[in-house]
């Protein structure tokens, strides 16, 4: 066996010996996979995996300044949810001479424990990682990152080094409790290919209809089974698993199997649109014959008609405070606390307004801004 680190951590010469292979060409394939044939790089990543290794650029770092970079890694950059947090990202970075770096996971879990071992080849300063729930893999790389690590949009009780987020099972349960407390009884669920994110939000919907003693696992509609892949370099993007017209084919699809819905919780607002057009096709009134409930609520649920309910989350403040915390732990400050709940709100309005209880607000008090 050859010989560790004094630190016991395995070095590149590990690796090498593994894949039987030299120094030189695993950090060739490491720095740059698309100069090594595809066979080579599975010997190596799977050396890579067996070894546990880590990038270690201390010596490079002690012969040069440590590196600017903050990396940002998010699921999507289609989605306004991940343009909101980046904008937070680079209103929180300004006047601090870090520089952002965006890697873009597209909802997969293989590519984002990739980026994270090409991110740390390069002594990042600090790390933003969408979501809490990353292979073990990743989750081991970033414990041994040696610099601050935010998790982000999601909420867990065992954060690598610190979470700033939301709970989607809290945020799902309240959704629904709300609809319970305005009458419906039938409330589906509505979804495309469900991230672990929308597979909490689901079960906080069904855990709020099972206490209600009304649950029923035939009103949850999913379309879009399968997980978006990465296959000849093509990656399916998580948006066309939550397009208005899936969302006008999900509820309309449940109006013909007659299953008696009075209500529906759309995983995110985009298929709540989708269907309250469906709604509309249909002459079905919204909300006395069906309520309508998305998620996320971006500006456009206000200026629907009806208004459309959904649940608040604040995009900019996580991306925001997330950075705040990485320049805070840089400049030698204590770390704080290590979980930051942001909360939601569960923004209640005409869609679900089944009595007619609720006043609608003026549009001239709605602020909005232009850009």
């Amino acid at each position: 066996m050859r010989k560790r680190r004094s630190n016991g951590r395995p070095t590149i010469a590990d690796v090498a010996f593994r894949a039987g292979v030299g120094a030189i060409t695993v950090s060739r394939a490491l720095r740059h996979p698309d100069q090594v044939s595809e066979a080579l790089r599975k010997s190596i990543t799977d050396a890579v995996r067996e070894l546990d290794y880590v990038p270690n650029l201390n010596a490079r770092a002690l012969a040069s300044s440590h590196s600017n970079v903050v990396a940002v890694l998010v699921p999507s950059l289609t989605q306004n949810i991940f343009s909101d947090v980046l904008r937070g990202v680079y209103d929180g970075v300004e006047n601090s001479g870090l520089r952002i770096e965006i890697a873009n996971t597209r909802y997969n879990v293989e590519i984002e424990e990739r980026q994270i071992f090409e991110i740390l080849l390069h002594e990042p300063s600090a790390i933003i990682v969408s979501g809490t729930e990353q292979t073990a893999a990743s989750r081991k790389m970033l414990e041994k990152a040696g610099c601050p690590v935010i998790q982000i949009m999601d909420m867990t009780d065992d954060p690598i080094h610190k979470v700033i987020g939301f709970s989607h099972f809290h945020a799902g349960k309240a959704m629904t409790q709300h609809l319970l407390e305005a009458g419906y009884q039938r409330v589906a669920f509505f979804s495309g290919w469900m991230n672990s994110r929308s597979k909490n939000r689901l079960g906080g919907y069904i855990e709020a209809l099972e206490e209600a003693g009304v649950y029923d696992p035939e009103l949850i509609c999913e379309m879009g089974n399968e997980k978006p892949s990465a296959s000849q370099g093509s990656i399916k993007d998580y948006h066309q698993f939550s397009a208005a017209g899936m969302g006008r084919e999900l509820m309309l699809r449940a109006l013909d199997r007659g299953t008696g819905i009075d209500a529906v919780f759309c995983n995110n607002d985009v298929l709540a649109l989708g269907a309250l057009f469906a709604c509309m096709s249909r002459q079905v009134d919204v909300p006395r014959q069906v309520g309508i409930a998305g998620f996320n609520d971006f500006d456009y649920m206000e200026a629907a008609q009806p208004a459309m309910s959904s649940v608040r989350i604040h995009r900019w403040q996580c991306g925001y405070q997330a950075m705040q915390a990485v320049r805070s732990e840089l400049n030698g400050e204590p770390v704080g606390e290590r979980i930051i709940d942001l909360g939601f709100e569960v923004m209640k309005r005409g869609s679900t307004d089944r009595e007619g209880t609720l006043e609608a607000a003026p549009l001239s008090e709605i602020p909005f801004t232009l850009s």
